[in-house]
């Protein structure tokens, strides 16, 4: 990828956001939580320091809030990242359109335990909770020493 990056929009194209880069990680998430905001079996995203993302739309949170802080477009409510307090400056950036998250497996899964019984992903690694955050610093080397891109 580029340094000039991509963009993405929501559905109604009221939010953009321009990511530069390529992402610090790519995963899912099989959460129950994930798959009431995705009605679907998971949630897909791309971690990005948020110097390498330009958010320009309005956000508003939604699902979770505190800890966990889920934004979506304020006009047509499209789930778009989510913050991590414990991560400090990491965005979670949820968009299939992103060829981080279209062109191969996730790099990792997470909240296995509450996985579908009949999803396989073919993530590099899974975890039946989140990861530990201690875990964090050799995920993303190994997941830098794996890209191609």
């Amino acid at each position: 990828m580029d340094a000039t990056g991509q963009s993405v929009t929501c559905r109604c194209g009221a939010v953009r956001i321009t990511v530069r880069g390529a992402p610090l990680s790519t995963g899912i998430c099989h959460c129950s939580g994930c798959q009431a905001m995705t009605s679907s079996a998971f949630s897909v995203g791309a971690l990005y320091h948020q110097d390498a993302v330009e958010i320009t739309g309005d956000l508003v949170p939604a699902g979770l809030k505190g800890a966990q802080n889920h934004l979506a477009c304020a006009d047509c409510l499209s789930w778009m990242v989510t913050k991590f307090a414990a991560m400090g400056p990491i965005v979670n950036v949820h968009s299939t359109q992103l060829a981080a998250l279209s062109d191969r497996p996730p790099f990792i899964e997470t909240w296995t335990d509450e996985r579908l019984p009949w999803v396989e992903t073919g993530a590099t690694h899974s975890f039946a909770g989140f990861p530990p955050e201690a875990d964090f610093p050799a995920l993303l080397a190994e997941y830098a020493g794996e890209r191609t891109d």
